[in-house]
């Protein structure tokens, strides 16, 4: 199996440990970040969806206007634009970047989130939404005629996109840790997005949803998130953590927002689960961060030499997971520095590995 390194830029410079910077829609920035993550050897960049920041569809196209290769990860949540609009912006964009575009639908797991928006759908009922848009999708990229549709969400007449994806199939990624999530994953991911859990409970999730896909004679996909914290020596690397959770908290006090978990997120009650365990689990997987601000995203870490989070992620390769979302606290310092130090080492690792048609290991440990 090969592996995927996805990034994820920002419109403006900004972490935990970075307070925003520039103006908000820094066009500057945005292709600076996206080129860097080229450079870097990324295979695909994510490009985020929140409430109240600035449109994601403009920010894919704007970086890659400003890339030639590689590829991007579109965030979007149902609910706010027609499900046959966005099969057709969705179309428009990948044809404007030649078949560079995926698409990570996200259902959302705040309400508070949802209603700044003006949805106040449950969370149960926009899993049900998420799966007739999905369905919807599909229909207007595939079908070669029109199609009518009578759903709980949406209705349509003879709907039709003469547009459709650039590429034969534009990919479908798909997060979230409940059953409902799962199901609607196992029917229509491509690839299943885990935040960075524990070696075993990452294992859970990803039997769970090759079950849900079997049911659908489906295979899937399995991306994880982690924050990589690089040193040339393992205290070093431990040493660069303390420092990152310490400037966290600093910014965390004088901005005065707490970052609170999200409460019908199982995923982030998953993230607290480990964090509950300890903060440093497995060979070197940390929690600081995801316990700063309650398990609410992409938090948790690997800690180490370039060789030891190598190793790590390895595991996690073994256990079916061939894509790793990676991004730093130092945002485009650290995607420059995992080109050059963890990228091709582990893309080295695993070619070797499947040249000498070697075994997959199953210790968690």
């Amino acid at each position: 199996m090969s592996v995927q390194f996805i990034g994820m830029i920002g419109h403006r410079l900004a972490s935990e440990i970075i307070p925003p910077a520039g103006p908000i829609f820094d066009k500057q920035y945005i292709a600076d970040f996206a080129k860097a993550h080229e450079d870097a050897g990324f295979d695909r960049i994510l490009v985020a969806y929140a409430s109240d920041q600035p449109d994601a569809f403009l920010v894919t196209a704007h970086a890659g206007a400003n890339t030639s290769r590689i590829h991007f990860l579109l965030a979007h949540r149902p609910g706010f634009v027609a499900p046959t609009l966005a099969a057709r912006k969705l179309a428009t964009l990948d044809h404007l970047l030649d078949g560079r575009v995926a698409v990570h639908i996200i259902s959302g797991g705040s309400d508070a989130e949802q209603r700044r928006d003006g949805d106040f759908e449950p969370k149960s009922g926009r899993y049900q939404r998420t799966d007739e848009y999905i369905d919807v999708l599909k229909k207007s990229w595939y079908s070669e005629k029109g199609f009518d549709h009578q759903g709980e969400f949406y209705q349509a007449e003879n709907a039709f996109s003469a547009i459709k994806p650039y590429q034969q199939r534009l990919p479908v990624f798909f997060g979230g840790s409940s059953e409902d999530a799962i199901r609607v994953a196992g029917k229509h991911a491509d690839v299943f997005a885990l935040w960075g859990e524990p070696l075993a409970s990452a294992a859970e999730t990803v039997a769970a949803v090759k079950a849900s896909a079997a049911a659908h004679q489906r295979e899937i996909n399995f991306s994880i998130s982690f924050r990589p914290v690089l040193g040339n020596t393992e205290e070093e690397a431990w040493a660069k953590a303390d420092e990152i959770l310490a400037k966290a908290k600093a910014q965390q006090e004088k901005s005065g927002q707490v970052l609170a978990a999200k409460p019908q997120s199982v995923g982030a009650q998953r993230l607290l689960n480990a964090v509950a365990k300890g903060d440093r689990l497995d060979s070197c997987l940390w929690t600081g961060i995801a316990g700063l601000i309650g398990g609410g995203s992409n938090s948790t870490a690997l800690v180490g030499t370039p060789e030891q989070v190598s190793e790590a992620l390895l595991k996690y390769y073994d256990l079916g997971i061939t894509t790793f979302l990676i991004r730093g606290f130092d945002p485009l310092n650290d995607a420059v520095e995992y080109g050059k130090h963890l990228i091709p080492l582990t893309k080295q690792k695993i070619a070797a590995r499947q040249a000498s048609h070697q075994p997959a290991r199953t210790s968690l440990v």
